[in-house]
């Protein structure tokens, strides 16, 4: 069985994931699946993305925390500095292990991994942070029905897998 390294984000139609350093949308319940998928795995993400995170959840609780940053003298109680993504998944070897963003980290990443996790918002939104493009290297399960959030935006979970063979 091979090692789980897996990209988890949430984008519009558009591909937008984040907008001067936060989500510039409200759906709790991809908050959920991302604390359900995520839970008792290490989590690698950019420093921006830690900054980006509420201080009372920080760090991310039932999770190894691991932050890639070039600044050396970084340091954050409950996480773990990384100069950059090899380095963060070679210490997590061979466990699974999800990556949390931002853009930057999930473009880096992207050679690494073996599975993504989508949640697709039905917004159009200002942006100034991208997921990375799916080429067709991934594989889609087929995709959740759409659901209507209690704040009533639309959104489905969507699953790829890396060179998957029927």
């Amino acid at each position: 069985m091979s090692r789980t390294i897996g990209l988890i984000w949430a984008q519009t139609r558009e591909g937008v994931i984040g907008y001067q350093n936060s989500i510039p949308w409200r759906v709790p319940e991809d908050l959920a699946n991302f604390k359900d998928v995520t839970w008792g795995h290490p989590v690698v993400m950019g420093r921006r993305t830690w900054d980006s995170l509420p201080p009372r959840f920080r760090p991310l609780a039932g999770r190894r925390n691991i932050v890639v940053t070039r600044q050396t003298d970084w340091a954050a109680e409950g996480a773990e500095r990384a100069a950059g993504v090899p380095e963060a998944l070679a210490r997590c070897a061979p466990d699974p292990v999800w990556i949390a963003g931002g853009s930057e980290i999930y473009r880096a990443a992207m050679d690494f991994a073996t599975d993504l996790h989508v949640t697709e918002i039905a917004t159009t939104v200002e942006g100034d942070a991208y997921a990375p493009p799916i080429g067709p290297e991934w594989t889609p399960d087929e995709p959740e029905p759409w659901r209507t959030s209690k704040t009533g935006l639309r959104f489905r979970v969507r699953h790829y897998t890396r060179g998957r063979t029927g």
